[in-house]
């Protein structure tokens, strides 16, 4: 499992905007063209919500998504 330790610090007392519980770490399942990769984001531990911050989703999975479509 990838683990972002600086982002879950950075996102440490937020909250759900559902229902209003505190997010905490939790394994987030996620899929791109056929491949599935576990990391930990922020989880919402009461509806199941999940925040996928901005910097990851520009960055590091940006960065996979483009090793996975040059293949």
């Amino acid at each position: 499992m990838q683990r972002f330790p600086e982002l879950m610090e950075k996102y440490r007392g937020w909250r759900c905007a559902a229902c209003g519980e505190e997010l905490a770490p939790g394994p987030v399942a996620l899929e791109y063209m056929g491949n599935e990769f576990v990391v930990e984001l922020p989880v919402c531990k009461a509806c199941g919500q999940v925040l996928v911050p901005e910097e990851l989703a520009l960055g590091k999975m940006h960065e996979v998504e483009q090793i996975l479509e040059d293949k």
